[in-house]
């Protein structure tokens, strides 16, 4: 008896179930695209942006670090990636730090 219940109980479930199934894949890649353009698709724009920032730095320039501070670049050092910036007025505080410690740039005026 068990048995005839459960052939039974495939035999019925089995010509709907494609299509609950198709359903639920349709659903993940409806949310996949969701995530992809509202997380992904931005944060590699901001970091080409970010990239090209880093890309255009020069002596003279005023920046802003992660940490908050205000500065001048005065020295770069290009094959490692490292930029020696000066902060305050004294000029006596020169600080070597990676590009990648840039928030923002300011150009010089020439």
């Amino acid at each position: 008896m068990t048995q005839v219940i459960l052939g039974e109980a495939a035999a019925n479930g089995g010509d709907a179930g494609w299509l609950g199934t198709v359903i639920y894949i349709a659903f993940f890649a409806v949310i996949i695209g969701v995530f992809y353009f509202m997380v992904i698709r931005p944060q590699k724009n901001e970091e080409k942006k970010r990239k090209a920032l880093l890309e255009t730095i020069a002596i003279g320039d005023s920046v802003v670090t992660t940490a908050g501070f205000y500065g001048v670049i005065i020295d770069m050092i290009e094959d490692q990636n490292i930029v020696v910036v000066e902060f305050g007025n004294n000029k006596n505080c020169r600080i070597p730090m990676k590009k990648a410690a840039i928030t923002e740039v300011e150009k010089a005026i020439m």
